[in-house]
C-alpha cells in the first residue's frame, strides 16, 4: 500500500499546492493556490536556516528581548548580515503615534466612545549611545498621564527641534494639560498656561523610562551590547514599542 503524504503551506496552512520545479539541490519546491498568501513558492526543506518558516520572526523577537545581532545569528545558525537585513526592513514600518487614541475630532458618537482619550500627558527625554558613549541618541517619549500608556515617541539630539518633532505629533491629541521636569525646550515650546513643571506628576513617565531600560540593553547606558548604527538602535528600539505600547503586530507583511 501506498502512503501518501499531506503537504500544507506552513504559512498559510493552506493544502491546496501544485508542485512548481525542483531547487538546483533537487528538491521540490510547490506553489500555493491560496489568493490570500503573500509569498506563493516555498519548499520543505531548505539548504540555509533563514529560509525556514519562523526565523524571521524570532529574528526581531529576540532583537526586541535584549539580544545582540551576533547573539542572535549564534542561536538562530544563520549569518549576522541575515539579521541586519531583516531588521533594516522593518524600519520604514515603524509607528510613531498610538493609534489607540483619537487624535482627531470625530463625528460618530460611536467612535467617541470606542476611542481612548487623551486629556493630560507627561513628557520626558532618556540618553543611550550609539557607538560609543560620546555619541549620544535621546527617546522622547509622551505618555497618557491617566494610563501611563506611549502617545508619541521621536529619536534624535536633545535640541528643540528633536522636542518640536514630538510636539508636532502630539498636537492632534488635543492635550489640555503637560507635565514635564525642568529641561529649557518644554518650557520654551509649550504653552505656559498648558504646563507644569515638577516631578510630583512626571513619576509614572519615569517608571516607563527605567521599564524600557530594564527590556531592551540598547537603552542600558553601562553595558557591552550597544548599537553602531542609528538606524538599527532606532528600528529595534521602534519595534518594541510598537509591540509592547501600541498593540501592533510588527511581524505582518508591509503593504507596496
Amino acid at each position: 500500500m501506498i502512503h501518501y503524504q499531506k503537504i500544507t503551506r506552513p504559512k498559510c496552512g493552506s493544502n491546496h499546492l501544485i508542485k512548481a520545479g525542483k531547487s538546483i539541490l533537487g528538491v521540490q519546491r510547490y506553489s500555493c493556490q491560496n489568493q490570500k498568501c503573500s509569498t506563493k513558492t516555498f519548499m520543505q526543506r531548505y539548504r540555509y536556516k533563514a529560509y525556514e518558516p519562523g526565523i524571521k520572526k524570532q529574528v526581531i523577537e529576540m532583537a526586541i528581548n535584549g539580544s545582540g545581532i551576533r547573539d542572535t545569528a549564534r542561536v538562530l545558525h544563520i549569518n549576522k548580515n541575515t539579521v541586519i537585513a531583516t531588521l533594516k526592513k522593518k524600519e520604514k514600518g515603524i509607528i510613531h503615534i498610538n493609534p489607540n487614541f483619537k487624535t482627531s475630532p470625530s463625528e460618530s458618537a460611536l467612535e467617541v466612545r470606542l476611542a481612548r482619550v487623551c486629556e493630560e500627558a507627561e513628557l520626558d527625554e532618556q540618553w543611550s549611545f550609539v557607538g560609543k558613549k560620546s555619541n549620544q541618541r535621546w527617546l522622547w517619549c509622551a505618555v497618557d498621564h491617566a494610563t501611563n500608556t506611549i502617545l508619541a515617541f521621536v529619536f534624535g539630539r536633545r535640541k528643540d527641534v528633536v522636542f518640536k518633532e514630538l510636539k508636532s505629533l502630539l498636537d492632534p491629541f488635543g492635550i489640555s494639560r503637560y507635565y514635564t521636569d525642568d529641561w529649557g525646550a518644554y518650557e520654551r515650546h509649550l504653552e505656559a498656561e498648558k504646563h507644569e513643571i515638577g516631578k510630583r506628576n512626571t513619576q509614572k513617565i519615569e517608571r516607563k523610562n527605567l521599564n524600557l531600560r530594564t527590556w531592551i540593553k540598547r537603552l542600558t547606558r553601562r553595558t557591552l551590547c550597544f548599537s553602531k548604527k542609528d538606524n538599527m538602535h532606532d528600528t529595534v528600539i521602534g519595534l518594541m514599542i510598537n509591540k509592547v505600547e501600541f498593540g501592533l503586530d510588527i511581524h505582518a507583511e508591509q503593504q507596496v
